[in-house]
């Protein structure tokens, strides 16, 4: 009867302690992903909304500004909110990544506490994350109302003209991860926010 006892017991421990060990995976990753959104938050608090040399702009009916202008290969070089619509850094994304506030790429960190590197001695960026960015126009009257990128509003007798580059953006960063066991990777976390016009 002892031994029933003691058995149950200890599988009820090692139960506790698998279920304790997902648990505390899952927050590590949470508080991870979570943190790599707030990078992407701030590194867009230094931009302005759209380009500071093309702006944005209807050309002989042409939207000319919006997303990312020739010569922005690397993730310094985005200088403007719009520039990050559908851009993906890390894990097979449009650029290495995930990058931090500044723009550059988080680097991995091995067992030791150093930066791990690779054959050639280049940094390699932290594994297996990646931050999706969607930017859209929004209705500066509802935040829920998503407009197009070449939408100007015309003046009525209620609401007055907004032209195509005066209105509120929605920012949404989503941090996925992908394990070496996952076939596609995992939406962690999402944040969304909003660029005052």
């Amino acid at each position: 009867m002892a031994l029933t006892i003691v058995g149950v017991g200890v599988l009820a421990f090692v139960d506790a302690q698998t279920a304790f060990t997902r648990s505390n995976a899952w927050s590590s990753q949470s508080a991870t992903a979570m943190l790599l959104a707030n990078e992407v938050r701030e590194f867009t608090r230094k931009l302005s909304r759209h380009d500071p040399v093309t702006g944005l702009e209807i050309r002989n009916g042409v939207l000319i500004g919006w997303g990312m202008e020739n010569g922005e290969v690397d993730a310094t070089d985005i200088d403007d909110v719009d520039d990050l619509d559908g851009v993906t850094f890390g894990n097979g994304g449009t650029f290495e990544g995930p990058i931090d506030a500044e723009g550059n790429v988080i680097p991995s960190i091995n067992i030791n506490g150093d930066i791990q590197t690779d054959t050639n001695d280049d940094v390699v960026p932290l594994q297996g994350w990646r931050q999706r960015v969607v930017v859209e126009k929004v209705d500066p009257y509802n935040f829920l109302t998503v407009r197009a990128d070449s939408y100007q509003q015309a003046a009525t007798a209620v609401l007055p003209f907004i032209p195509v580059n005066s209105f509120p953006l929605r920012v949404t960063v989503i941090v996925e991860y992908q394990s070496l066991t996952d076939v596609n990777p995992q939406e962690v976390t999402r944040l969304t926010f909003i660029v005052p016009r």
